[in-house]
């Protein structure tokens, strides 16, 4: 496995306050706690306060963001950011071909129409080994990693909306 690297992120525009949504899909629970878990320590480094939704599977992530992200902007209560977190282990069927491309082409839909700060952390993996490896905050934690990439992408708004 290759060596996790991490480029330190020098922008560090104040999100303090931030709101941030958290979708999860609990198809594998005891490795979706590990993914949060990293996902929750970067946000409370961040001063970002969140907000959970859990859905059956990876597919219905983007749906799900897509429609809390209309519901907390018509109660005047809109996110800034959300992070997707879920697990596709390889099966024996193009199932997992079909589940882990179009959950990612949904997220990038999202971020990119809406221009919505997303982190993708929706593991796409061969065992049920390496999913553990990328879950856990004592390894590659790819939840944090998630957050991380939610962060930066809301600090370069924040920032550029100000320039």
């Amino acid at each position: 496995m290759a060596d996790a690297r991490r480029a330190p992120l020098k922008d560090q525009t104040d999100i303090a306050g931030a709101r941030v949504l958290i979708v999860e899909a609990r198809f594998y629970d005891d490795i979706q706690d590990a993914l949060l878990e990293g996902a929750l320590a970067e946000l409370k480094s961040a001063g970002a306060s969140h907000d959970v939704i859990t859905v059956p599977g990876a597919l219905e992530i983007p749906a799900a963001i897509a429609i809390a992200i209309d519901a907390a902007a018509a109660n005047g209560k809109p996110y800034d950011a959300a992070i997707a977190l879920g697990c596709v282990v390889r099966g024996d069927t193009i199932h997992f071909e079909i589940v882990s491309q179009e959950s990612s082409r949904g997220l990038m839909d999202l971020a990119v129409s809406r221009k919505f700060p997303l982190g993708n952390g929706i593991l796409t993996v061969n065992t049920e080994a390496q999913a553990w490896a990328r879950a856990r905050a004592s390894e590659l934690n790819k939840g944090g990693d998630a957050a991380r990439a939610a962060i930066a992408m809301l600090r370069i708004k924040r920032r550029l909306a100000k320039a």
